[in-house]
C-alpha cells in the first residue's frame, strides 16, 4: 500500500456562483455546459448530512480528503457496526489459505456439531461456509426484528443454529448476523485462538489497523459481524488492502482470489436491491462497480478498482441508515465523488 499522503483540497465551490463572461450570456440553457461538482463542494455536501460524522476520499493510496464533521475525528474509534461483516469475511479467506479451513464448500454441522439441535431439520447438514458468507444459511434470520432476542439468548451460537429454516441453504438472501457470528465461532475453533488474536496477527501488515474494542458472546467468542469498534482511518486501510488485491507491499496478505470470490454476486437484497458477495454489497454506479461495506448507522467502506478509489464514511451509529434514507443519501455522495474523480481522468 502507499503511503498516504496529506490532503489537499481545492478551493472551488460545488457549483460556481460566478456570472458567465459576456460572451456566453447569450447561450440559451441547453447550451451552457453544465456545472460539475469539486472535492471542495463534496466536502460541503457531506457537512450537510447531520449523521455523517467523517469522511476520507483516497485514490492510488492518496488521500484527497480527510475531514471530520461536527467535533469527531478520523482517528477516533466508533462502532462499525456491519460493517465489521467484511472483516470476518476476509478472515475466513486468511483461514482458507493457510488450510485451517477447506473453503465455501465446506460443510458447518462437522465444525459446530456440539452446537446442533437435538431434533435438527435435516438442512442443516447442507449449510456451507459459503452459504453463512453469502447471507444464503436458509436459518431464519436473527437480524432485525429477532436481534434482541438472539443476542439476549445464554448461547448464540447453538441459538443461531437453532433457528427454523424459512428458505433453503443456497437459496435466496436472508441477511442474519448470525451467520457472521457462527462463522467466527468456526474461526476460533479451527485455529484454538480468538477472532480478536487472529485480525491483530493476521491484519498486523496493515498501518493504521486497529481493532479498538470488540463484544463478546457469552461464551467469549467475539461477535461476529457487529459491534467492533475502529477508526476511520482504519477502515481505509482495510479497503485500501482490498482494492491492492490482498496485498500489502511484497506481502499477500488476503489470498487475491479470495477477494475476487468475495465480489462476485452470489445474491440480491430483498430491502434495496443491491447484489451481495461474501460479507459485500455490490452495486454500480456511473458504469463502476462499487463494492461496499455497509454498517447499520452509516459506516462504509467504498473501494472501486477501476478508479483506484477507497472511500469511508462514519455516521452516528445509531442512526437507522436504511428506515431513514440516509444510505441512499451516502449513495448519492458517493456518485458525486465517483463523477469527480471521472472528471479528472478526462
Amino acid at each position: 500500500m502507499k503511503k498516504f499522503l496529506p490532503a489537499v483540497l481545492c478551493l472551488t465551490l460545488l457549483f460556481s456562483d460566478a456570472p458567465p463572461p459576456a460572451s456566453a450570456q447569450a447561450t440559451t440553457p441547453a447550451e451552457a455546459p453544465r456545472p460539475q461538482p469539486s472535492l471542495s463542494g463534496i466536502v460541503q455536501q457531506a457537512e450537510a448530512l447531520d449523521p455523517l460524522e467523517t469522511l476520507i476520499i483516497a485514490r492510488d493510496g492518496e488521500i484527497l480528503v480527510e475531514q471530520g464533521f461536527r467535533g469527531r475525528s478520523t482517528v477516533e474509534p466508533t462502532n462499525i457496526k456491519s460493517a465489521s461483516k467484511s472483516i470476518i469475511s476476509a478472515l475466513v479467506g486468511i483461514a482458507v489459505g493457510k488450510g485451517l479451513l477447506e473453503g465455501p464448500d465446506q460443510e458447518i454441522a462437522p465444525l459446530l456439531r456440539d452446537k446442533l439441535p437435538e431434533d435438527a431439520d435435516a438442512r442443516i447438514h447442507d449449510i456451507t461456509i459459503g452459504n453463512l458468507l453469502s447471507m444464503q444459511a436458509g436459518l431464519a434470520r436473527t437480524s432485525g426484528a429477532n436481534y434482541g432476542r438472539w443476542v439476549s439468548s445464554r448461547d448464540w451460537v447453538r441459538a443461531a443454529l437453532a433457528q427454523p429454516f424459512a428458505g433453503e441453504p443456497g437459496g435466496g438472501m436472508l441477511y442474519s448476523t448470525g451467520n457472521s457470528h457462527l462463522l467466527s465461532a468456526i474461526l476460533t475453533r479451527a485455529s484454538g485462538r480468538s477472532t480478536l488474536e487472529l485480525a491483530r496477527e493476521w491484519l498486523a501488515p496493515l498501518e493504521d489497523f486497529a481493532i479498538a474494542d470488540w463484544m463478546r458472546d457469552p461464551q467469549g467468542i467475539y461477535f461476529g459481524g457487529n459491534q467492533m469498534a475502529m477508526s476511520a482511518r482504519s477502515m481505509l486501510a482495510f479497503g485500501e488492502l482490498y482494492r491492492n488485491g490482498g496485498r500489502v507491499g511484497d506481502r499477500q496478505v488476503i489470498p487475491q482470489e479470495w477477494i475476487e470470490a468475495s465480489w462476485q454476486p452470489r445474491t440480491r437484497s430483498i430491502f434495496h436491491d443491491d447484489l451481495y458477495g461474501y460479507g459485500w454489497f455490490l452495486a454500480e454506479m456511473l458504469g463502476h462497480r462499487v463494492n461496499y461495506a455497509w454498517g447499520y448507522g452509516g459506516q462504509m467502506i467504498y473501494v472501486v478498482p477501476s478508479l483506484d478509489l477507497t472511500v469511508v464514511m462514519t455516521s452516528v451509529q445509531g442512526h437507522p441508515s436504511a428506515r431513514s434514507g440516509h444510505r441512499d443519501k451516502l449513495h448519492d455522495l458517493m456518485r458525486n465523488i465517483v463523477t469527480v474523480v471521472k472528471a479528472e481522468e478526462a
